[in-house]
């Protein structure tokens, strides 16, 4: 196949690039690099079957593409907190002209398009484990809206786009991934845990640490996306690892992982913050033949291991380091 990855230079975009390239298909990776990395691609540039365009999605690229392509995978956007406050426009812009670019390119081939929505167009929801056909509990104008919105429109425009051009559309809808080549300093839970245990920094939980999330590994949730770009499935069908963890365990399963004494520090809970996230999966096993198999804790040590592979990046990502952290580790000690 031919696929066109948009934010294929991010996290997620970069590793399916990599799984799709393993598989011998051809990738044109877009990306305009705010949030995505080149230091992620730099792997492909040799290969053949890549072809690396640097462009901005929400401005018309079919034009940018030349060539049939059989696939259009929509992963640009903005995904973590500090970047979609950052650029809550750009964030709009790319779940709105962005996904009907993509749209549009793939009704010139009559490609397969894929849409990487999330569940965070659940918003904090009051039904669980969390279903397809549940509607939502999302504040519009709240600090999470532009993500939560942008996504919700765009899983509308592609659907629009399925009814009325009958195009080969399937949307899915992942929750919370982690894993190598993701940023020490992107905000996320996992990252922001790993970061400053291995640093001696406190661990920082808002709230108690009682509210949920479930946490795929990043190999899982690329399988998932390909056997979504393989089908013909509409969708939206939830792509996650269905098991719960509260964020204090996960604080705890890091701290003992890294051997960090770093110690828990508690904060108010941010506004419109979910309190109970987990996919229900059936649709997934049943329609995609799909389902996690990375264990929580495995998936952990391998991030841990790529960012202690880092310990320049993992500095940078706390610039008030200075010596031993009030934890009481020497971060020379738990980096290497």
């Amino acid at each position: 196949m031919r696929v066109v990855v948009t934010g294929g230079a991010g996290f997620l975009g970069s590793h399916l690039a990599a799984s799709l390239l393993r598989r011998g298909d051809q990738v044109i990776c877009l990306d305009n690099f705010s949030t995505g990395r080149p230091e992620n691609v730099e792997q492909f540039l040799g290969d053949p079957g890549f072809t690396l365009i640097e462009a901005d999605v929400t401005e018309p690229f079919e034009s940018t593409v030349p060539g049939r392509v059989d696939a259009v995978a929509h992963l640009a956007s903005p995904a973590s907190p500090p970047d979609y406050h950052r650029l809550p426009l750009e964030t709009l812009a790319v779940g709105s002209r962005g996904t009907e670019n993509g749209l549009r390119l793939a009704a010139r081939d009559d490609a397969r398009f894929v849409l990487a929505s999330t569940s965070e167009v659940y918003g904090d929801p009051v039904v669980h484990p969390q279903r397809e056909d549940y509607w939502g509990n999302v504040n519009p104008v709240g600090p999470r809206s532009v993500y939560d919105e942008a996504k919700r429109y765009a899983e509308a425009v592609s659907t629009a786009y399925r009814r009325t051009h009958d195009l080969n559309v399937g949307i899915v809808r992942i929750f919370n991934t982690y894993g190598p080549r993701m940023r020490p300093q992107d905000g996320r839970v996992v990252t922001s845990f790993i970061t400053q245990a291995l640093v001696g920094d406190p661990l920082t939980i808002y709230g108690d640490g009682g509210q949920t999330r479930s946490f795929c590994y990043v190999d899982d949730l690329i399988a998932g996306i390909v056997a979504m770009i393989d089908s013909s499935v509409s969708g939206p069908i939830n792509i996650g690892n269905p098991v719960e963890w509260t964020v204090r365990r996960l604080a705890e399963t890091i701290l003992a992982l890294t051997g960090s004494s770093s110690t828990i520090e508690r904060h108010p809970l941010p506004t419109d913050d979910p309190t109970r996230r987990r996919p229900d999966i059936t649709l997934a096993r049943q329609q995609l033949g799909w389902e996690p198999k990375v264990p929580v804790e495995d998936g952990l040590r391998r991030t841990i291991a790529w960012f202690r592979s880092r310990p320049d990046e993992v500095l940078a990502a706390a610039p008030s380091l200075t010596g031993a952290q009030p934890g009481g580790v020497d971060p020379v000690d738990v980096l290497s």
